[in-house]
């Protein structure tokens, strides 16, 4: 755990009280200032501490001024923030266990240094509880992400509006082919046998605008009427390494279209109590270090089991690495791109939630259980 800290001069006093702190119980930081009592701005501040949380550099960030409100709000201008002004340990608590807040905001002079010591230890130790407070949590997200779709000018990209590109790194495709396949994969009353050709399908369909970006040359060939120059891939070199067990079902469809590419496997499940990823097996392409590596995972829920995979394969140096899930969820696909900002995600479905049990709603039921016919 990293804790980003930011201050103007109103809230200097109490910032270097956390930060010593800190120190002291070994947790690291990263101080961006201010580092006196010189009258400062607040805004730049908030900005860099906000954006190193954003980007999953840190954790949590503990930000202060007088009163704790203006740095709050700047650091909630950026995307994925939720600070919370707190200055008694009952908020302090309920703005993590029921709000997910990743930002405390204190005033330097509303509370003391030694108060806001203890409610960054109560800030820091508190989880958040999830189940019907993550549906709330994701409504306030999907605010955000309506107002900056609303904001922006977002080029389609393939043919027609074959995807939707959000923050230069989720692509959420709506080819109709693709949105009717997944309306048959979500019905209850599709079987085992279709479901799987289905998630195939949808796979191979995806796939061909996640491989978009593959470079070309140029060759010469002589076809039945004259010679011609036309394009072939440059030489890439593709893996598809999809997460145990539900992933398997994407690997016939992407493979239709990449045959060269080899298969790795990463084995995760969901702890059920925990609803945390739990490694029992990885084995990858020998020459992954030449390789562009795509993980196949049906499902984004919490987004555990896709971090995990992601930080395992880049412990072997691919070329680079895309996610490719059929439907996610917003809780899911925000922890993803936090703690992989330079990994791509491409989905066919962007859903409202997770429930209490951790399943994306309305979502398609256990797609593991669904394509090998154990539920």
């Amino acid at each position: 755990m990293k804790i980003a800290l930011g201050a103007d001069h109103g809230g200097w006093n109490i910032k270097e009280a956390v930060r010593r702190h800190l120190e002291d119980k070994g947790i690291p930081y990263i101080d961006f200032g201010t580092y006196n009592e010189e009258s400062v701005d607040y805004a730049p501040f908030a900005e860099q501490a906000a954006k190193a949380v954003q980007s999953g550099e840190c954790q949590y960030g503990i930000l202060c001024c007088g009163t704790g409100i203006g740095i709050s709000i700047a650091a909630n201008k950026v995307h994925g923030i939720r600070a919370a002004v707190c200055c008694d340990a009952f908020c302090t608590e309920m703005t993590r266990r029921h709000n997910d807040a990743n930002i405390l905001a204190m005033g330097g002079r509303v509370i003391s240094p030694q108060k806001a010591v203890e409610l960054t230890d109560i800030f820091l130790s508190t989880p958040f509880e999830g189940g019907r407070h993550a549906r709330r949590v994701a409504q306030v997200m999907a605010l955000e992400r309506e107002e900056e779709q609303q904001n922006e000018s977002r080029p389609a990209a393939g043919c027609g509006k074959e995807e939707d590109k959000v923050d230069n790194q989720v692509f959420v495709m709506d080819h109709p082919l693709i949105q009717h396949k997944l309306t048959l994969l979500r019905d209850k009353n599709t079987g085992s046998k279709e479901f799987r050709e289905l998630v195939g399908e949808i796979a191979m369909l995806m796939c061909y605008e996640a491989t978009r970006d593959l470079p070309l040359k140029e060759v010469e060939i002589e076809t039945p009427v004259a010679l011609a120059k036309t394009k072939v891939i440059a030489g890439r070199k593709m893996a598809f390494v999809p997460i145990l067990r539900a992933g398997m079902g994407m690997v016939n469809g992407v493979t239709q279209l990449v045959p060269a590419a080899k298969i790795g496997h990463i084995g995760l499940y969901r702890d059920p109590e925990t609803l945390q990823p739990v490694e029992y097996y990885s084995k990858l392409p020998s020459d992954i270090v030449e390789r562009d590596v795509v993980v196949l995972d049906p499902m984004l829920a919490t987004g555990g089991s896709a971090i995990d995979a992601i930080s395992i394969i880049k412990r072997s140096n691919p070329k680079s690495i895309k996610f490719m899930c059929i439907i996610a969820a917003p809780e899911g696909m925000k922890a993803l791109t936090q703690a992989h900002p330079d990994v791509p995600v491409y989905c066919a479905a962007m859903d409202e939630c997770l429930n209490d049990h951790g399943y994306i709603v309305p979502g398609l039921g256990d797609a593991g259980d669904r394509i090998f016919g154990t539920k």
